[in-house]
């Protein structure tokens, strides 16, 4: 029996100045289903979600919504709340200075003689807290939760809202392991009370691990609607890139050089440590070689490269670059030595949002050369323009603020600035993370192009099979410490599970 429609998108288009960012794009969502919208960065996903929303008005099309007589055309977020339509997104958009009782029923407060009625509140909170097993007080500062709690706590708001359609924008990409457990959980507990979930995310092992639907976008238009249990994952990414995509497990195939185990490393680290953050470790990258760390969220893989690069000024150990001992004490330190640092947050720690393109890639070749030693304009437009192109930056122009680019692109345009730096070392942290899987593959088969170029690189990411992909070897790291190190045939998703679990060598020198 086919199951009841929620909501239905017909004929959508949405044109900006230059850009037609939907075309006649069609969207079903029925009762009691997750369904996963895919899409490479700037295929729509966003645009159809806003038009949805009332975030933005459409240019052609039809809404309906179950329950109505007649197309709707929302005109705020308010409205389509008041349709039945809530969005949670990944970045969470509640008052953290406020009780998390405050946040479930802001706007719409209990009153008793025109006053808020803070005991029905809160007794109505800690119920709906209680029915969505969501482990929160209701009288507790929203602030205080964990980053996973206050996006459940966006979705008990949505439920109390009495949502029909719950659109859930990257919701998983902040979240460690056991915390995106919890939110399927309660994925599954809203689809089995029958509200439509629209999921919006990049992960693919998440996809078909929840989803019952997908519907692909791509460059604006619909490619098409599909079960999940009929579309194999390859698929899946050749409709979202438009071609015939290889098996990625034999990315590494075309890139065979690698280090020669006779020449001195580039970067050896001895007994080097950061009080409170990561204990002491041994690690050596070699020329045309791409060192991995891996290990669970928190195990010190970003404190490790931090204590390095000069992020976090290291107190204990010895370093040496290229075969010569060093200080660094700041990251100007590490830079000057041939150092770059693609960081793991690259909103806080990456990008300058209101700088444009060229300014975003030229900035760290300028603190190198010093006040003194201004480019001129014409050696950064020429500069920015050269990556821009050898790294396909899709973007108007390089005066563009890099805000108004995708994930995707802000991306490329912070590996742009250091590759601009000419490094002998590269630390890549999370470089793929919460970017389209189009991009991803460019990524990878760059950090392979750079150890092919004789660069030292250290990778790290969450997804194992990236890892495997793109890394010579691997260093263990658990609670703070490198524990050991995988290579050869150990370099498989079950060798680097036992490793991260404990059963991996004991650190016993360098890797």
């Amino acid at each position: 029996m086919e199951q009841e429609v929620v909501l239905t998108m017909r004929g959508t288009d949405k044109i900006f100045p230059g850009v037609k960012a939907l075309q006649n794009v069609d969207f079903t969502l029925r009762k009691g289903e997750i369904h996963a919208l895919m899409g490479e960065n700037g295929a729509g996903k966003s645009t159809l979600i806003k038009v949805l929303t009332g975030v933005y008005e459409a240019d052609g099309g039809e809404i309906r919504v179950a329950g109505t007589d007649r197309p709707v055309v929302n005109k705020s977020p308010q409205e389509a709340q008041n349709l039945g339509i809530s969005t949670v997104y990944q970045e969470v958009n509640l008052c953290t200075n406020i009780t998390v009782a405050e946040n479930l029923f802001i706007g719409h407060e209990p009153r008793k003689a025109g006053f808020i009625d803070w005991k029905t509140m809160n007794t109505k909170a800690g119920e709906l807290l209680r029915s969505l097993d969501i482990k929160a007080e209701a009288t507790q500062k929203l602030g205080d939760c964990s980053l996973a709690i206050q996006q459940m706590i966006a979705i008990a708001r949505a439920v109390n809202m009495k949502c029909r359609v719950l659109i859930l924008d990257e919701p998983t990409s902040s979240l460690d392991d056991d915390e995106v457990e919890k939110l399927f959980v309660l994925m599954q507990k809203l689809k089995g009370e029958g509200v439509g979930i629209v999921f919006v995310t990049h992960f693919l092992e998440q996809v078909y691990r929840v989803c019952d639907r997908i519907t692909v976008l791509r460059n604006g238009t619909l490619v098409g609607e599909y079960k999940v249990s009929e579309l194999p994952r390859l698929q899946l990414v050749a409709k979202m890139m438009g071609k015939n995509f290889d098996d990625l497990a034999d990315i590494k195939g075309a890139h065979t050089k690698g280090a020669d185990l006779k020449d001195a490393p580039v970067i050896d680290a001895e007994g080097l440590s950061h009080t409170g953050t990561i204990k002491p470790f041994n690690f050596q990258v070699r020329r045309g070689e791409v060192v991995g760390l891996t290990g669970l969220l928190g195990s010190g893989r970003s404190e490790l490269v931090r204590s390095i690069y000069g992020a976090d000024r290291a107190d204990k150990g010895k370093l040496k670059v290229n075969g010569k001992e060093v200080r660094i004490n700041k990251p100007l330190d590490a830079m000057m030595q041939g150092m770059a640092y693609l960081p793991e947050d690259r909103k806080m720690d990456g990008i300058i949002a209101d700088l444009s393109v060229r300014e975003n890639i030229i900035i760290a070749l300028q603190a190198k050369r010093g006040m003194f030693k201004p480019m001129s304009r014409k050696e950064a437009e020429e500069a920015a323009d050269k990556f821009i192109d050898l790294l396909q930056i899709k973007t108007a122009s390089r005066e563009t603020p890099i805000k108004s680019l995708s994930g995707g692109n802000q991306q490329k345009v912070i590996i742009a600035r250091w590759l601009l730096t000419n490094p002998d070392y590269l630390i890549l942290d999370e470089p793929t993370r919460g970017i389209d899987i189009g991009t991803k593959t460019e990524i990878q088969k760059l950090v392979l192009d750079l150890a092919d170029q004789d660069k030292a690189v250290t990778f790290i990411s969450s997804e194992i099979e990236e890892m495997l992909r793109t890394c010579s070897r691997m260093a263990v790291l658990r609670d703070g410490q490198k524990v050991g190190e995988i290579s050869g045939s150990e370099m498989t998703q079950e060798g680097i599970m036992k490793a991260i679990a404990g059963a991996g060598k004991e650190e016993t020198g360098n890797v």
